[in-house]
């Protein structure tokens, strides 16, 4: 007979390598995050900077708080929105719904691909602001993003279709309701047989810390977590869940070979991965990855009045879109 004791022992540790292994798979990614200190900004990277903050300065600085309970905020920021994907020439659609009485726009600006297009590459960010911030990071940085990625990539002739779509009410109390416009957005995807084959939710990429410890881990995932990411603020993160993970093990492979910007990856239950649009289209069964700097757990500005323009590190946004840049066009080029 085994010795109970003994037999106990093994088994724990085989469980223990089996659960350290499967951890490993689902926050070890392709390619090395870079270690060594940013290089000079290119002069492409410096122009896109002040491109980056000049939105963010008119959403979070000239209008500030973006929601149905200011309406003419929130009309205002989808005019803006609406004229910048328009004037990079690409083609402009607006879907129309209505959430307490006020009238809500989706704004989708396509690029048609030119191989494939009934294959459809997803690039989104939501424009709207919870009440009380002027959301600078939440989020008119994932905005100013998706802005200079439709500059970017206007003139691009890729294989499959690109999307670039302002989802409005992402904040509570619409998240995760049938009022949240990706929400409604994927629901008609779905409905009209749309073949999206990826889908990059920017969520909050202004806000980055040199400092130690300045990045936090969620209460009972912090254990987990922390042998595997730095305890600096200073990586842009990518997160999916497990359905998800040979798209996000793609981006983020792709982001490390082009860009010069530390850069993490993980697979993590939906209560935190699902905290953007990317959950939204997970529930149309469509692949969605959520790119973040993890606000909640190193932005101290996050859902305040101080979540202001000046908090945020443009030349840090201007690498990660560079970086973005290169994934979305390998992504429409599969």
């Amino acid at each position: 007979m085994r010795s109970g004791r003994g037999w106990v022992v093994v088994r724990c540790g085989v469980y223990v390598a089996v659960a350290g292994y499967a951890m490993s798979l689902l926050v070890r990614m392709p390619g090395e995050s870079w270690r060594r200190p940013l290089p000079p900004l290119t002069e492409v990277h410096a122009a896109l900077a002040e491109a980056l903050h000049r939105d963010v300065t008119y959403l979070a600085g000239e209008l500030g708080p973006r929601h149905v309970w200011r309406p003419e905020y929130l009309a205002a920021a989808r005019s803006f929105i609406s004229a910048a994907l328009s004037n990079a020439g690409l083609m402009v659609a607006h879907y129309d719904y209505v959430v307490v009485s006020v009238t809500c726009t989706i704004i989708e600006a396509t690029l048609l691909g030119h191989r494939r297009p009934e294959e459809i590459v997803v690039v989104g960010a939501h424009y709207d602001t919870i009440e009380g911030t002027p959301g600078a990071d939440d989020n008119a940085s994932g905005v100013a993003a998706l802005l200079a990625l439709g500059r970017l990539l206007a003139s691009h002739q890729p294989a499959r279709t690109i999307r670039f779509v302002a989802f409005p009410n992402e904040e509570p109390p619409f998240f995760q309701t049938r009022e949240m416009g990706s929400r409604v957005y994927a629901a008609l995807c779905r409905g009209r047989g749309d073949r999206i084959q990826a889908m990059l939710a920017l969520e909050m990429l202004g806000y980055y810390s040199e400092k130690e410890g300045s990045q936090g881990f969620p209460p009972l995932l912090g254990p987990f977590l922390r042998p595997w990411y730095p305890s600096r603020g200073n990586f842009v993160g990518f997160v999916s869940n497990l359905r998800s993970l040979w798209l996000l093990r793609r981006v983020v492979g792709t982001f490390r070979r082009a860009a010069e910007m530390p850069a993490e990856g993980a697979v993590l239950p939906t209560v935190l991965s699902g905290l953007s649009d990317n959950w939204s289209f997970w529930q149309e069964g469509y692949p969605a990855v959520m790119v973040t700097d993890t606000a909640m757990f190193r932005n101290p500005h996050y859902h305040l009045a101080s979540d202001l323009p000046e908090t945020l590190d443009y030349e840090r946004m201007a690498r990660v879109v560079g970086g973005l840049e290169v994934v979305v066009r390998a992504l429409a080029n599969e």
